[in-house]
This record gives structure tokens, sequence and C-alpha cells, in this order.
């Protein structure tokens, strides 16, 4: 990989697409993950204005810890960069009060109300900035499996890093100096109070599904857990091909619209 080469490319894409918005800069919510922690610092190397946003909702310590110190080291590094917090757990509570008895049942529903109540304010205070929401999802999660969730993390204006794979990630993260506590992290997506990993929800690791994804083989030479894995990321990827594709449109014959 020519990591600098990339750097460049993605900071110029992310300046050009800004001027002919006609905005001052970017929004990026902060998890505590390596994801948001390398679109943040590439958006931070366009010097326009950029917010950093933590957003907690009953976040585990640890997860709260890696989302503040990343946004500490930024502002320091980056004069054009300033951090926010807004803590939603309340507001969590309120929609749980609301919401009926089976859908706060819904362990996974709730989880992906949490995304979508963030995206709820990343937009409020990005328009109120005039700036851009950047997305922080991978190659993988959103082109491959559809690890996040619609109209949540998935609803964003822009997506610096869709081209980029986990691993990929990850490199250009240390490449840029992201802290070290978020390198090392597990992976997560920070919407569930146990502070479960990826790939604890998933059931495959990242260079495991970027083998898949990648996977054009004889499948007769695989062993147990390549198949396994490679079963896993196609029923993955057809059941999330609604998050993947763009959303399906009715149309009418055109005689009916005369």
């Amino acid at each position: 990989m020519e990591l600098e080469k990339i750097n460049q490319h993605i900071v110029a894409w992310l300046n050009t697409y800004c001027e002919n918005a006609g905005l001052l800069g970017f929004v990026v919510g902060i998890s505590g993950g390596i994801d948001s922690a390398l679109t943040s610092t590439l958006c931070a190397q366009t010097g326009k204005k950029v917010i950093l946003l933590n957003m907690p909702i009953r976040q585990t310590k640890a997860e709260y810890s890696r989302a503040q110190e990343h946004i500490e080291d930024l502002c320091q590094r980056f004069p054009n960069v300033k951090g926010m917090e807004i803590n939603l757990s309340d507001a969590f509570s309120s929609l749980e009060h609301l919401f009926p008895e089976e859908t706060v049942e819904d362990n996974l529903a709730m989880a992906n109300s949490r995304a979508r109540l963030r995206m709820l304010t990343l937009y409020a205070v990005g328009q109120s900035n005039k700036l851009l929401v950047a997305g922080t999802g991978n190659k993988v999660e959103d082109f491959g499996i559809g690890f996040f969730t619609k109209y949540g993390d998935g609803g964003v204006d822009l997506s610096p890093i869709a081209d980029l794979n986990k691993t990929q990630v990850f490199a250009m993260a240390k490449y840029l100096g992201v802290v070290d506590v978020i390198q090392q992290a597990k992976p997560t997506d920070g919407l569930w109070e146990d502070g479960r990993s990826d790939e604890d929800q998933i059931g495959a690791s990242y260079p495991e599904l970027e083998w898949a994804m990648e996977f054009k083989g004889d499948e007769s030479t695989l062993t147990d857990r390549q198949a396994e894995v490679l079963t896993l990321y196609r029923r993955l990827n057809r059941i999330n091909r609604h998050k993947i594709e763009p959303i399906p449109v009715c149309e009418i014959p055109r005689e009916y619209l005369r």
C-alpha cells in the first residue's frame, strides 16, 4: 500500500467535495473505534472546520475513554478541530418509555435505535454548522456484509474510507498516528451495553471476511473453517442486500401516468 498517496488522495477528495457543496467542513461521530478515528484524522487534514462528536448512550467506560482520548489528541494536533459531547442516554431512555413493550424487548431493534439517534444528532449539529456528515464505514462492512444500521451509521453525506478494507484501515491509522489504545482495541460498533466486539456479533474476523469477499477459487480445496466463513459471508451479503443496494423504486408503466 502506498499509504501517503492514499492519504493525500482522500484528503484532496474530501476538500473537493466540500468546496463543491459550498459547505465549511465535516462532522464525525467518534465511537472509540478505528474507523471513526481514521475518518476524523483524514477530515482534520483538510484544514476545514471539523467537529468530533462523542454521543454516549450508556457507553462502556472503555469505549467512552477511547473516544475522548482520540478527540483530545486530534484537537491538540489540528487547530481546525473541535470536540463536542452530547450525552444521549436520557433521550434514549425517553424513547424506551414511549416505544411498545415488544420493541423495547427486541435488543437488535433498540441497538439500531441508538445508531439512528446518533445519526439525527450528527445531522442537527452538521446542518447548524454548515458541515457534511462524514461516514465511517469500511469496504467490508458497507459492501460486503452490510454490517451497519440503515439510516443510522449508514446515513451519511459521503464515505471517505468505504473503498478500504479493515486491514487497510488499520494500516492507515497506524501511519497517521491514531492513538495506540484505539489501534489495539477489538473493533466494536458501540451499540451494546456489554461491549461485545464485531467478531462476537458476526462470527468471523475481518481478515477472514476480507478473504471471503475476494474469494474466486476452487471451493473443493477449502478447509472446514474457510468453507464456514465463506458460507457465513455469502449469507450476510444476501440478507443485507437491502442495505448494500440502492432503495428499490416501484416504476409505474408510463401508459398509466398519461
